[in-house]
């Protein structure tokens, strides 16, 4: 792990400065030298093909749940709970669909050249058939939903609760595998993609319960997810550098300066939709204003991190590593707790 930090951070410091050459990229892994000598170390590679640090992502899924004040009832709870663990499943089929897919290019890439899949710890037999399990849990639980009572008619028009979260994750599942097969090619559609999978774990969370959201909330997590997209075309670039285009030809229609653009576009109209959630908002009475320094100061970090320290490519990551932004994220949540289930 440490040679791997190692190699990351020499690529950035050569990004810091134009002039200095390109730092030449690492010779591809070879599976051969790899491979695991027991089932012990395979069954470790089971579970970091599933990549079970992103399943941080999912945690969107409650953010229905906690606007709506429902967070100490049961039955809310209970689904909330099991549609996020719906998208757990979802997501790491779909993490290791792409891994199969891009097997290639990530043994010439710096860093996914360690993935299991990529390195040869796992063999692709083994992912398939996990992707396949994986698959079926989820069905099994989205299933189970049906068996739940739903405490509202919200949506009864539509289908009902059970059948609009079942279509989330199939337009989840849906774009994902379009986004795999096609769309990751096509410039800024891939971005938009990308941003997609935060709008529909947070859909999906809302129309599980049953509650109404206002607009301006999913406009913030519109404009957010878009800022994460766009932060990881960007690390990818400064990472590459010259050969960014080789392993994934999109990047090629992008730049650096390009990307910083729409970065700056997106920041402010994530600051500006959550400034008038909170006072437009229907829920917390304008007195959820007082979380827009913790929401500024996570924001103006990450932009740090990403500016500074050229990091960005995997978000989920930086919120677990980086205690600037945990403590930022935390200070947020427990101020929305107080003014939506404290103070009268």
């Amino acid at each position: 792990m440490e040679k791997v930090i190692t190699d990351t951070d020499s690529l950035h410091d050569t990004s810091a400065n134009e002039s200095t050459p390109p730092v030449p990229m690492p010779p591809p892994a070879d599976p051969a030298n790899l491979l695991p000598l027991n089932t012990v170390a395979r069954i470790r590679a089971l579970i970091g093909v599933m990549r079970p640090k992103q399943w941080t992502k999912n945690a969107f899924v409650f953010i229905g749940l906690i606007f709506a004040g429902q967070s100490f009832h049961i039955l809310p709870l209970e689904r909330s709970v099991i549609a996020f663990l719906a998208f757990c499943m979802a997501s790491s089929t779909i993490y290791i669909l792409n891994d199969i897919g891009d097997l290639e290019k990530d043994r010439q890439h710096p860093v996914k050249r360690f993935r299991p899949l990529a390195s040869g710890r796992l063999p692709v037999s083994w992912a398939i058939v996990l992707m396949c399990g994986l698959l079926l849990v989820c069905c099994a639980l989205v299933g189970g939903l049906f068996m739940l009572p739903v405490n509202s008619s919200l949506h009864a028009n539509l289908g009902g609760a059970n059948v609009l979260f079942a279509l989330t994750i199939a337009a989840y599942l849906i774009i994902n595998v379009l986004y795999n097969i096609r769309l990751k090619h096509v410039v800024l559609i891939d971005v938009f993609c990308i941003a997609s999978g935060f709008i529909l774990r947070t859909i999906g969370g809302t129309v599980v319960i049953p509650v109404s959201t206002s607009p301006w909330l999913y406009l913030v997590i519109c404009f957010l997810s878009l800022f994460l997209a766009l932060g990881k075309r960007r690390h990818e670039l400064v990472l590459l550098q010259g050969d960014a285009s080789s392993h994934r030809k999109i990047l090629k229609e992008y730049s650096i300066p390009m990307l910083d653009q729409m970065i700056t576009v997106v920041v402010a109209c994530t600051l500006m939709a959550y400034s008038l959630y909170t006072i437009q908002g229907q829920t917390g009475h304008q007195h959820l204003i007082v979380t827009i320094p913790f929401v500024l100061y996570g924001i103006f970090r990450y932009l740090y991190l990403v500016y500074m320290r050229m990091e960005g490519g995997s978000p989920d990551e930086v919120l677990l590593r980086d205690k600037h932004i945990l403590g930022s994220v935390l200070c947020c949540v427990v101020g929305i707790v107080l003014v939506l289930y404290v103070i009268p």
